[in-house]
């Protein structure tokens, strides 16, 4: 299940999405962010100090410093923020693509029907999460919410 804080984190960078359409990319207020977000500023505060560390927000600051997107936003996708945030999209250590185990009570791994299926879900929740970027749902919820 998706973490509060993926969730927020998702929220969070399709708000600064949105703010960028039509214009050039500059800072925003966390508690900008966080009141239109109904995100607790802490809460958020750490959030994007996690998104700076695996390089989809920078930082500025003084007075009119804030967060902005790292990269265009049609180059950051919802996988991206889930696996900065969350790790690994797979549900078992032994379907990762980026973190792979082997489980340790596995008895034959190659022959699993467990990991197969899982290997599935993996690929198809993958393919959306990589295919949703953040420009496409700031458009979205534009639409949405005109």
């Amino acid at each position: 299940m998706l973490t509060s804080k993926a969730k927020y984190g998702l929220r969070a960078m399709v708000d600064l999405a949105a703010q960028e359409a039509g214009g050039p990319r500059k800072p925003i207020f966390i508690a900008d962010i966080a009141a239109r977000q109904g995100i607790p500023r802490r809460f958020l505060e750490n959030i994007l100090l996690e998104l700076r560390k695996h390089g989809l927000v920078v930082s500025h600051r003084g007075k009119s410093g804030g967060y902005a997107l790292a990269r265009s936003p049609d180059e950051i996708t919802f996988a991206d923020v889930i696996r900065a945030i969350d790790g690994p999209l797979a549900l078992t250590p032994c379907t990762s693509r980026t973190a792979y185990q082997r489980c340790e009570d596995c008895r034959d791994e190659p022959f699993c029907v467990i990991r197969g299926v899982l290997i599935e879900v993996r690929d198809a929740t993958a393919d959306i999460l990589e295919d949703t970027t953040l420009t496409k749902a700031a458009a979205e919820e534009a639409k949405q919410n005109p």
